[in-house]
């Protein structure tokens, strides 16, 4: 994708994804995540760029992130290589009995026994993370995100923004209860 020199809002996007790697059989977590970049990057490293996907570690080593390389601003390209990186992810994953899990938080984990750290590059970030706020709980360790990044330029304003925002919280709150910003309304949506 060409970019302007700035992207204005909607003019790209940016998309990240963090999966969980499990035991097949069992959904036991499987701190592995190194072991898989170190497969595509044939070293322990914390990025591994395929395309429009880019695989990165996360604050435990049982959590991959997958996020757009670049802002982009074609959603059926970057739906189509998210799936390819997760199928390729689960393909090498077979070998381990091993697979991404695809929900929001594990059903079963116990994070204060099974919580790993990132023990690689960063990983001094981490233990300070660590030491300041006991990264073993469901809200560290069992907690899985997906984001939209939005670009906002200079020029994007509060009063363009806040009414772009009304859009987003229009698709992720339909109904319009739990998501509002002050002095704008989504009516008109």
């Amino acid at each position: 994708m060409t970019q302007p020199s700035r992207i204005h809002l909607f003019q790209g996007f940016g998309i990240e994804l963090e999966y969980m790697l499990v035991d097949r059989d069992t959904l036991a977590v499987k701190p592995v995540t190194d072991e898989l970049l170190k497969h595509e990057l044939g070293d322990y490293g914390s990025e591994f760029e395929n395309g429009m996907v880019t695989w990165s570690n996360e604050l435990v080593l049982h959590v991959i992130e997958l996020k757009s390389t670049r802002p982009e601003s074609n959603f059926s390209a970057l739906e189509s290589a998210f799936a390819d990186n997760i199928h390729r992810i689960n393909t090498l994953l077979a070998a381990r009995n091993t697979m991404l899990l695809p929900t929001a938080a594990h059903p079963f984990m116990d994070p204060l026994t099974e919580t790993k750290l990132w023990p690689h590059d960063s990983n001094d970030v981490y233990e300070v993370y660590n030491k300041i706020f006991d990264c073993r709980g469901h809200g560290w360790s069992n907690l899985q995100s997906s984001h939209l990044n939005l670009p906002l330029a200079p020029r994007c304003g509060k009063t363009r923004i806040a009414p772009s925002s009304g859009i987003v919280c229009k698709f992720t709150d339909p109904g319009g209860k739990n998501h509002r910003v002050p002095g704008h309304t989504t009516e008109l949506l």
